[in-house]
């Protein structure tokens, strides 16, 4: 008998069956007791084995992806925004935009929710079992300007095309040269109805001019692309963290405007 489970061990630690290896024993005490058939106990097995794969998998996918916090859909203040339609977001939340290729753009002032919901849409895409990367504006830019120097800017176009869903952040507080502008464009037009991307931006798209090298041309390019098959979320409210400071007594109303200029999105 105990040969027999060492050879049981040995053969799940061989098949990486880890799981099953750490809850065989108790299982198996609880299908004897129980007077389990066969099928359900090896189906608790399996089902414990397939749990933890996909936990796994999803930790390491949440790690890739970059996002600068976690918080989901669920924990969204839609009561606080009513400008925006919550069935849209639950639209996009089935995911399909992503199988389609489709592209979202969430548009507003600093501080109404525009990189929660993208990361909280980045988060289902995650558990679905996509791959997801999060990247600022600037971020992006330091990268492919790297990868530039380093002559590798091709390998990093190919690798910003890998992931399923490219969320980038604080497009417009940032203004962009004429190479970089032209960086952009390629990313965009790389990823035209492969990848979906999701951005957030501080600016209306009649806007986008002054971000790309004040450049209309590049900019009505750049929209051609990623609007072509997209949504269009846009986000009129007040800021939650003035909300928060202004219920805390830590704010006054002559102090909120420059504090609406500057703050981060």
């Amino acid at each position: 008998m105990d040969s027999t489970y060492q050879r049981i061990q040995s053969h799940l630690e061989r098949l990486n069956l880890r799981r099953i290896g750490e809850i065989l024993d108790s299982v198996a005490e609880e299908a004897a007791k129980a007077e389990w058939t066969y099928t359900d106990f090896l189906d608790r097995l399996l089902c414990a084995e397939a749990e933890a794969k996909y936990e796994k998998g999803v930790a390491i996918r949440i790690r890739m992806a970059r996002f600068p916090f976690q918080k989901t859909l669920e924990q969204f203040d839609f009561s606080f925004q009513p400008s925006i339609d919550k069935r849209k977001i639950d639209e996009l939340a089935k995911l399909r935009f992503i199988e389609d290729g489709h592209n979202i753009s969430l548009l507003g002032p600093p501080g109404v929710g525009k990189t929660h919901l993208a990361v909280g849409l980045g988060i289902k895409a995650v558990h679905a079992g996509y791959r997801v990367l999060f990247l600022t504006i600037a971020e992006l830019i330091t990268q492919l300007s790297r990868a530039l120097m380093e002559n590798r800017l091709e390998d990093k176009m190919r690798a910003l095309c890998h992931p399923k869903l490219l969320i980038l952040d604080e497009i417009g507080y940032l203004p962009l040269d004429q190479q970089t502008s032209h960086f952009f464009f390629q990313l965009i037009s790389k990823r035209y109805e492969r990848g979906s991307i999701a951005i957030t931006s501080n600016k209306s798209y009649g806007e986008w001019g002054s971000i790309f090298a004040k450049d209309n041309v590049i900019a009505s390019a750049i929209l051609d692309r990623l609007l072509h098959h997209s949504t269009t979320i846009n986000i009129k409210g007040e800021s939650y963290r003035l909300k928060d400071k202004r219920r805390a007594g830590l704010i006054t109303l002559q102090q909120e405007k420059p504090e609406l200029v500057s703050a981060p999105p």
